[in-house]
């Protein structure tokens, strides 16, 4: 394995919360590389650590000990107004919730992270928007708000909105759990697509065996240890 294909390294990484004076470990002494083009599920129990690991890995949160190298940058030491950049620009998150805005329309939503982008004109950050909504499916929907939308469209939407900046990781939490099971496969197809055709790297939490069964690869975290790490062929939904 060439450290060039190593897109995201952990080593020996701990995350320790004080909850009401009490010490609470999070995450103990998990070691991982993410290799460019993973598509990779992360199980656990309520409490495993698993979305604690994905706000580390997601620039969101940083460890208390250990190293966290992404794209051979060592992100876990930044200050956190340049982990928001990285953040910004490597990193698409979905989330179990959509966590759309009600009042705007579904091309205004994927605009959002645009904005961010200084001297970007209008007509482009348009045309991007609507270029990630072709991506997932939804060209004929960009003017509907979120409360005409089904859920699994409203998932998409989301998804629509990680991809506008172009990040080479998609990082999901939970992104079927407000679905149901056939939508939830359509969502994990979408998924696969973008990992297949676009070359993202995904990493999904996610508690569900069903959809963890479609990753070619299945991180099982115990509280915060990770008990297994199994490599698999990925199943077509």
């Amino acid at each position: 394995m060439a450290d060039q294909d190593k897109q995201i390294v952990v080593t020996d990484l701990y995350k320790t919360y004080s909850l009401d004076g009490i010490e609470v470990r999070a995450i103990q002494g998990v070691s991982l590389n993410i290799l460019r083009g993973d598509f990779t599920a992360i199980m656990g129990a309520s409490g495993s650590g698993k979305s604690t690991l994905m706000n580390i890995l997601g620039c969101l949160d940083k460890p208390t000990a250990g190293l966290y190298m992404l794209e051979g940058v060592d992100v876990g030491r930044l200050p956190r107004d340049e982990m928001a950049g990285i953040r910004n620009e490597k990193i698409g998150f979905v989330f179990q919730g959509f966590n759309l805005l009600p009042r705007t329309t579904a091309l205004e939503n994927v605009e959002l992270p645009l904005y961010y982008k200084d001297n970007m004109p209008a007509k482009e950050r348009k045309n991007l928007a609507k270029y990630a909504l072709q991506t997932v499916g939804l060209e004929e929907r960009e003017r509907h708000h979120p409360n005409q939308l089904s859920g699994g469209e409203q998932q998409r939407v989301a998804i629509a909105r990680a991809l506008v900046n172009k990040p080479s990781i998609i990082l999901a939490d939970e992104p079927t759990g407000n679905l149901d099971s056939k939508t939830g496969r359509e969502i994990i197809e979408i998924f696969q697509n973008l990992n297949e055709e676009l070359k993202k790297t995904v990493i999904f939490v996610t508690h569900d065996q069903d959809i963890a069964r479609f990753a070619r690869r299945q991180v099982r975290l115990k509280d915060g240890i990770v008990i297994e790490d199994s490599l698999l062929g990925g199943t077509n939904p």
